[in-house]
């Protein structure tokens, strides 16, 4: 299976959630797709149906293949404490994400270009593979040459107070990953442990 380069606002009607933009779409077709809309008679999900939705929400919104995200959650298991929060830890630290938060890129895809394309450093290193999984303390920048790129500047937000595992300095244009972030800091709507049930069938 291929990386999903269909219409976003699709996927997001499919879950009711903008999870891969901002879902200005959604006020206007919230439908779920399909050619009868909201007339269409929808059965009551079971169990795994629910379970199987939830881990592709948290596909769709981190940009993970099948392979990726069960040797994600592979890692989470293997780590103490309660597996659920450390498949949110570990997806949250991997650095296309890390640079989305930062703000330095308007969305997941745009900064997993920004790192395949070696515009990202982590400790003055150009990183180009957006899995990259980053560790406290990590330092994050554009590299030299593009932080003087007119076109990737203009992209540059400030940084969301509410990231507080993230920090970045807008005039260095460099910022720091401090800790892996808490499980009730993380916004995303994604009810982690019916995934965790569901590998653990």
């Amino acid at each position: 299976m291929a990386r999903y380069t269909g219409p976003k606002t699709k996927i997001s009607r499919i879950f009711g959630e903008p999870i891969t933009g901002n879902g200005k779409w959604l006020t206007k077709n919230s439908n779920p797709p399909g050619m009868h809309g909201a007339a269409r008679k929808r059965k009551t999900l079971g169990e795994y149906a629910l379970q199987l939705r939830e881990k592709q929400k948290a596909k769709y919104t981190y940009g993970l293949l099948e392979k990726q995200f069960r040797n994600t959650f592979t890692e989470a298991a293997r780590k103490g404490g309660v597996t659920g929060e450390n498949l949110i830890k570990l997806l949250e630290a991997r650095l296309d994400n890390t640079v989305y938060r930062m703000g330095i890129a308007p969305s997941r895809q745009a900064a997993r270009q920004l790192v395949s394309h070696k515009h990202i450093t982590v400790n003055g290193n150009v990183v180009n593979i957006p899995s990259y999984s980053l560790k406290p303390g990590d330092t994050i920048g554009l590299k030299e040459k593009s932080s003087h790129n007119e076109f990737l500047v203009s992209y540059l937000q400030p940084k969301n107070p509410k990231f507080n595992w993230i920090d970045w300095n807008e005039k260095d244009m460099k910022g720091t990953f401090i800790a892996f972030p808490e499980r009730e800091s993380v916004p995303e709507n994604i009810k982690e442990q019916l995934i965790v049930e569901l590998y653990s069938k």
